[in-house]
């Protein structure tokens, strides 16, 4: 019997303009790179399409479309919606959600001033005004009438061409800095027509094309606006106004979706797409402001790394009607059927790590789901052909993951873990004050492997005797790392401490930090350190520039911030030669040596595999498989991508 007491507002249905949504969560849009070269929507765009739908979310939009392809574009990978040729493809993806009960939009947007180079047609980049991004492109028009009118006329060709193509609405992006909010915006606006100055002429462009969508398409298509409830920034569009502009533009939208901040800027960039160094919900004190107001008589969504349980609490409290998700769905698409069934401790949290929207060399992945966006054989764990014996060493992110899926592919499997309890390395960091998200994903392994029917053989170390004792037919190595100790003089001093015995809460230190190594590990453990009140110096022989590059870029960003506002020092381009009693001895390009006083040093000097038994087996078992860091020190993602693709093969 399904049970979703807990949930009793997300599961109410909700009237937006002349269309009742089944729910009230809506698949935020994200660029997913499914198209081919063309813009066109490939079957894996029509597959993600019909999975999000069968999740159970009653609205899903499809992210970043450009209104034209000449000046609009801010992503590679974009869908074309511009073209009446590919208007059979667009109709596959309204196919594919209707056949489980979802509504289809589109986010349609124009760049403006943030339209990438590489994309750009011509000289000329638009905007409101002629004022560039920092470190963007520099040639940056003034849009005139005749540029007005034909923008205008993008949107509203894009809109009705999705209509026609069976789609139930579009997502018009006022937000984060786009050519909509340009307008709106007096951190962007500097005309001296009618389309610029007063806070009515900058909301003049924005609302005649509002208008114009709303004219060109049937009654009952859902014409959503989405906007930043704030700038955040002084010099930019405050609440109040936003709140002025939405008592106009109700008259055009169905249903408006608050987010915050900019893209450009890190000072307001978590508030637009929130990191896991920031809290979750920065955007619900706007929409309740929005939803509040007597005068704005339309529902409300929200969004910004929330989750049901939040959702659940936001449209209780009237903050908003309706709570707009991604990566969480993306993390585990069954999230909302777990929570309806009264199981949503089974949920699989959302680091909120960005890697789903980092790599625009293929489709969207997942740090936590690698099955996201596959095909084939990696689309859905199937059922092994033959029963195998599997022996699975190591409890880390690779070793249960391995653990899982074999499970679920019907073989009897075995998993060895030296220590206590299961979750490896994500133990000792997921202490941080910013690891919460990592925290709650540690948790949801632990539990949901101890309880998959695999063997867990807890407190025990696996050796050549006791797993080869077990005459298994396969053997799975996800025996990890371990930090690296480079024959630096002084390494040993009592004054040295690893990364992970400091982030683990293991050692204390105080005083003065010198942080050796500029990774993630030494980027993260010294902004910890920072916020608790150390000063804090990160030394390494790579170039500022260039620490914490692993890191996806937009969460980067944030991190750069955060160490500079806690007033982290950086220091690039020295080699580390000792450490003695008055800190860290250095050298710099120059050849000169000095000394970075300390009274700890924090070593973060990278990983090694731990492999070595790994290659005693190899030599006794045929099929022996070799996953996560100890095969290759990546990350999270990549221990359990290596680790399920060799599960789904065996």
């Amino acid at each position: 019997m399904p049970s979703f007491n807990n949930y009793k507002h997300v599961f109410t249905p909700l009237k937006v303009g002349r269309t009742t949504l089944k729910n009230r969560i809506e698949f935020a849009p994200m660029v997913c790179d499914f198209t081919n070269c063309l813009g066109e929507a490939t079957q894996n765009y029509v597959d993600f399409v019909e999975s999000q739908a069968e999740s159970g979310v009653a609205l899903i939009h499809l992210g970043a479309t450009p209104v034209n392809w000449e000046h609009a574009v801010d992503y590679p990978s974009e869908l074309d919606v511009t073209d009446e040729l590919k208007i059979n493809s667009l109709g596959l993806l309204a196919e594919a959600a209707h056949r489980h009960g979802a509504k289809l939009s589109v986010e349609l947007v124009h760049a403006g001033r943030g339209v990438h180079p590489r994309y750009l047609k011509g000289e000329w980049g638009l905007s409101a005004s002629s004022i560039p991004i920092p470190g963007s492109h520099p040639y940056i028009k003034e849009m005139d009438q005749k540029d007005i009118e034909k923008v205008i006329n993008d949107y509203v060709d894009c809109a009705a061409r999705l209509d026609r193509c069976g789609f139930d609405g579009v997502l018009i992006h006022g937000a984060h800095g786009n050519l909509i909010a340009q307008f709106l915006s007096p951190m962007t606006n500097h005309r001296h027509d009618i389309y610029g100055g007063s806070f009515e002429n900058r909301c003049r462009f924005p609302l005649m094309l509002l208008k114009a969508v709303r004219e060109a398409v049937r009654p009952d298509f859902i014409v959503e606006l989405r906007i930043s409830g704030d700038e955040i920034l002084p010099e930019g569009m405050r609440v109040d106004e936003v709140i002025e502009f939405l008592k106009v533009a109700q008259e055009y939208i169905d249903l408006v979706t608050v987010s915050a901040g900019l893209i450009v800027d890190p000072r307001a960039q978590f508030y637009a797409m929130p990191p896991y160094f920031r809290p979750r919900g920065a955007n619900v004190p706007y929409a309740r402001a929005i939803k509040q107001c007597p005068d704005i008589h339309i529902p409300v969504s929200v969004v910004g790394g929330l989750t049901v349980d939040m959702a659940e609490q936001i449209i209780a409290e009237g903050s908003a009607d309706m709570v707009a998700i991604a990566r969480g769905l993306l993390a585990d698409p069954d999230m909302l059927k777990k929570c309806y069934r009264g199981k949503s401790e089974e949920v699989r949290p959302c680091l909120r790590c960005w890697g789903c929207a980092g790599n625009y060399a293929s489709h969207v992945q997942c740090a936590v789901n690698p099955a996201l966006g596959r095909t084939g054989r990696y689309a859905k764990v199937q059922k092994a052909d033959e029963k195998k014996k599997v022996v699975v060493i190591g409890g880390g992110v690779a070793g249960t993951k391995a653990a899982r899926t074999l499970v679920k592919r019907g073989h009897d499997v075995i998993l060895f873990e030296k220590s206590s309890t299961l979750g490896g390395l994500l133990n000792d960091i997921n202490k941080l004050p910013f690891k919460e998200d990592l925290f709650n994903y540690t948790n949801w392994l632990i539990k949901t492997t101890m309880k998959c029917g695999a063997d867990i053989r807890l407190n025990t170390e696996a050796t050549v005797e006791n797993v080869m004792a077990e005459n298994p037919d396969v053997i799975v190595v996800a025996t990890g790392s371990t930090p690296a100790r480079p024959p630096i003089p002084g390494i040993d001093n009592p004054k040295v401490v690893n990364v992970l015995d400091v982030d683990s809460g293991r050692k204390k230190v105080s005083g003065k930090v010198v942080v050796c190594g500029g990774g993630i590990s030494g980027c993260e453990s010294g902004l910890a350190l920072a916020m608790e009140g150390r000063e804090v110096t990160i030394v390494d022989m790579i170039p500022v520039s260039e620490f914490a590059s692993d890191m996806m870029d937009l969460t980067r960003k944030n991190l750069f911030h955060l160490l500079k506002e806690y007033k982290v020092k950086l220091i690039g381009e020295r080699l580390v030669r000792s450490i003695d009693d008055q800190g860290v001895v250095v050298e710099g390009k120059d050849w000169k040596y000095e000394t970075l006083e300390a009274d700890y040093v924090v070593e973060a000097l990278g990983m090694t595999s731990n492999n070595a038994l790994a290659e005693k087996l190899k030599d006794l078992l045929p099929d022996v498989y070799v996953v996560g860091d100890a095969y290759e020190v990546k990350n999270i993602k990549r221990a359990n991508l290596t680790a399920y693709d060799y599960s789904c093969n065996i």
